[in-house]
C-alpha cells in the first residue's frame, strides 16, 4: 500500500456537485492498494499515520500527530498511486489492485484507523470521480509506501 499524508487546515470531496465528506484541521490521506497488499500493510500504515508527528506544538516544532490534536481525517481511494511511468508517456496501473481486492481493504483501512482514534474517519467513495479540495498546512506531504517498512 502506498499513502500520500497530506497535512490540512481544511479538505473535502465533492462528488456530482455533492460534498461528501469535509473535514478542518487534520490529514487528508490519499491510498492506493496493489494485489499483494493485505492485513499487516494496514496495520503497519495505520500504525505510521496515528502516530506520525507532523503538527506543530507550542513551539512550532512538528512535534505532534493527529491522534495528539484529536485532528479529523478523510482517507480518499487513488489507484494511481501504483503508476508505472518506466514506458512512454501514458502511465501504466498494472499494480494497482482490483475493486474485488481493493475495496475489502480499503474498507479495513479505514476501519482501523477509526478504531485506533476512536473516532469517525471521513471518506471519498472508492471508484467514484472526485473532487478533492484541501488547504495543504505548511505544506507538508508525505509519502509512505508499506512495502519500504525496513
Amino acid at each position: 500500500m502506498k499513502v500520500v499524508i497530506q497535512r490540512v487546515s481544511q479538505s473535502s470531496v465533492t462528488i456530482d456537485s455533492k460534498i461528501v465528506a469535509e473535514i478542518q484541521k487534520g490529514l487528508l490521506i490519499l491510498v492506493g492498494i496493489e494485489d499483494s497488499d493485505g492485513q499487516e500493510d494496514i496495520d503497519w500504515l495505520v500504525g505510521k499515520i496515528t502516530k506520525i508527528r507532523v503538527f506543530d506544538d507550542e513551539n512550532h516544532v512538528m512535534n505532534l500527530s493527529v491522534e495528539d490534536i484529536d485532528g479529523d481525517i478523510i482517507v480518499v481511494s487513488q489507484f494511481t498511486l501504483h503508476a508505472s511511468t518506466k514506458k512512454g508517456n501514458r502511465p501504466s496501473y498494472i499494480k494497482a489492485a482490483k475493486p474485488d481486492i481493493a475495496i475489502p481493504l480499503y474498507e479495513k483501512f479505514v476501519k482501523s484507523i477509526e478504531f485506533v482514534l476512536a473516532k469517525k474517519v471521513q471518506t471519498g467513495v472508492f471508484g467514484a470521480d472526485m473532487k478533492v479540495s484541501l488547504l495543504n498546512d505548511g505544506p507538508v506531504t508525505i509519502l509512505i509506501d508499506s512495502k519500504n517498512r525496513e
